[in-house]
């Protein structure tokens, strides 16, 4: 019922105890005055027809000898009864009245007794009707039919109706006390619990417990809510002491990252300074002997030069992969809504620019964007791309593409070559630092490049993969940010 749900719960449950007693009181009283009506009914019935009897008994006589007069005064004597308000008497066949009786008198209203009546009582709506055969030795003679009125029916239905009502009143004012107090007993602890768990909510205070009342299914109830506050409040105190001991190991990773981050500056510094310049040195001075002494050389001494050359140069370049891993672990990461399309474009045309004697048709799908750092973005391409051009340097007709796909559990870009390939076994060791799957006389390179752009993808909440066969080319999928 949608006016219930409104209501609190003392109020619903003195609203049920209420409509329940009072249909209980209602039916009962119903019965009660039905059954009244039929008894007083039939005790009426009972007495006008014992009444008629009489009279028809003492109606013989006057009926034999033809005695109006007395029969009339035979009818009198229902004067004693104040129900019946006329009688008559017929002789055997004759329509015509041969005694009458009203009780009002002859200046009364004549009422209209029918010639024909069943034997017996007949209730109609606003009277009774009693007919009873006058007869002598077994053989009719006569009929006697009394009317009376329903006065004294109507009356005691008046009475009893009042004394019902004063009773289904006194009986619904107690009954609303007691329905109030047993609600208030019942909906007590209900209302409390309410509000115990309304303060733990508002609040967060998981001391607090809910008062524990009598031992029924309610008092359960409570005890297994306040049983239940005591693992929360254990659980919390635990969570806190959790979170502040996770505080101060923050706070210490912190000041060690600090301290390692410090040291990491003062290590590139130290690379890029002192470790460059001896570098720098060991090649200039390599060059200086080639160029000045050369030709007082022979031709294993000028060999030995350009390896020790060739090894500074390759150390510098080294050098500077180390560098620039670490400056992008180190970097400000600020997303920007970036053409990727476009980058992939410009790194394109560098590449062409640097060998323009290569053939590589490099097919870049339009459209592409993505919400990421622009020059961290830039490094993965130049990265990817140049491992493409680098191994497709081998093939005739050479092809890279960059391009997303649409099918797959997520979107992802990817950069994908017909090269060289690499053994899906080894997989795994492609964007660790310093591993290589060719060898430096078939491809050049330093080992650091993957590393870098799965640490740029790592950074920008993506991830990195690949696909690829031995002579079949490889795909580099990656994605920059969670909901590209």
């Amino acid at each position: 019922m949608r006016i219930l749900r409104r209501l609190t719960i003392g109020q619903k449950l003195t609203s049920i105890a209420m409509l329940s007693s009072f249909a209980a009181l209602v039916s009962a009283s119903i019965a009660f005055l039905a059954y009244d009506l039929h008894t007083i009914r039939q005790s009426l019935a009972r007495r006008i027809l014992t009444d008629a009897q009489i009279v028809g008994f003492n109606s013989v006589s006057p009926l034999l000898f033809n005695d109006a007069e007395t029969a009339t005064t035979t009818l009198g004597g229902l004067r004693a009864e104040p129900a019946i308000v006329a009688a008559i008497v017929r002789g055997q066949g004759d329509a015509r009245p041969f005694a009458t009786y009203f009780r009002d008198g002859p200046s009364a209203a004549r009422l209209a007794l029918p010639a024909h009546v069943a034997p017996g009582p007949v209730f109609a709506a606003d009277h009774l009707l009693v007919s009873e055969p006058i007869r002598f030795e077994g053989r009719p003679i006569g009929t006697l039919v009394i009317q009376a009125d329903l006065a004294e029916i109507h009356s005691r239905q008046r009475r009893y109706a009042g004394i019902v009502l004063a009773v289904l009143g006194g009986s619904f004012v107690l009954a609303l006390g007691i329905s109030r107090l047993m609600a208030k007993t019942i909906s007590r602890p209900i209302v409390r619990l309410a509000d115990t768990a309304r303060a733990v909510s508002s609040q967060k205070d998981y001391s607090v417990r809910a008062p524990a009342e009598g031992r029924d299914e309610i008092g359960l109830l409570v005890g297994t809510f306040n049983e239940m506050l005591d693992q929360i409040q254990r659980q919390d105190s635990d969570l806190k002491e959790a979170r502040a001991d996770l505080e101060r190991r923050v706070d210490t990773r912190t000041r060690d990252l600090a301290a390692a981050n410090k040291e990491l500056e003062a290590f590139s510094y130290s690379v890029s300074h002192d470790l460059r310049a001896p570098l720098r040195a060991i090649d200039g001075f390599s060059k200086a002997v080639l160029s000045g002494y050369g030709p007082q050389l022979d031709e294993r001494g000028r060999h030995y030069l350009e390896r020790v050359r060739a090894g500074t140069q390759r150390m510098a370049q080294l050098i500077d992969d180390l560098l620039g891993l670490a400056r992008v672990s180190r970097r400000q990461l600020v997303r920007q809504r970036v053409n990727l399309s476009e980058v992939a474009g410009q790194v394109a045309a560098e590449l062409a620019r640097r060998q323009p004697s290569r053939q590589v048709r490099l097919d870049v799908q339009p459209g592409l964007s993505a919400e990421v750092d622009p020059h961290l973005l830039t490094i993965v391409l130049e990265n990817l791309m140049g491992n493409a051009w680098k191994f497709t340097g081998k093939k005739a007709e050479a092809h890279v593409e960059v391009g997303q796909r649409a099918d797959g559990p997520e979107p992802a870009f990817y950069v994908r070559d017909n090269g060289a390939g690499f053994d899906m076994e080894y997989a795994d060791k492609l964007f660790g630092a310093f591993q290589r799957l060719h060898a430096d006389t078939d491809f050049e390179g330093t080992g650091i490049g993957l590393a870098t752009v799965q640490r740029i993808v790592a950074r920008h909440g993506g991830r990195i993969w690949a696909e690829g066969g031995v002579d079949k080319g490889a795909t580099f999928y990656f994605t920059l940010e969670r909901n590209p």
